[in-house]
């Protein structure tokens, strides 16, 4: 394995960890809100809708972290690759000044 192959792995894994922590905040603080408002919702046709308001929002947001998630994998040599090229030129150019 490369350097570069290496650097990407890192950084993917990283992107990946991120966004399944940002996926499991969601869920925390939905189910969180749904147990805090639970009892100050006026009737259970309100709290029917909340759950299911919440809900919605839990699936479009995980089925879209998700689609993101499989789009890096299927472009991660090309992303990722690009994102280093453009770090490593920047890198350099702090190191050396203008050129």
């Amino acid at each position: 394995m490369s350097d570069l192959d290496s650097r990407i792995g890192a950084m993917h894994r990283r992107d990946m960890a991120v966004a399944w922590a940002f996926v499991l905040g969601l869920w925390f603080s939905i189910i969180f809100v749904a147990w805090g408002t639970w009892s100050i919702a006026p009737n259970p046709l309100a709290r029917t809708l909340l759950l299911i308001a919440g809900g919605v929002v839990l699936l479009f947001n995980t089925a879209a972290i998700v689609a993101m998630l499989r789009h890096y994998r299927e472009d991660r040599d090309f992303m990722y690759g690009l994102d280093i090229k453009f770090l490593d030129a920047k890198r350099a150019l702090k190191r050396g000044g203008p050129q």
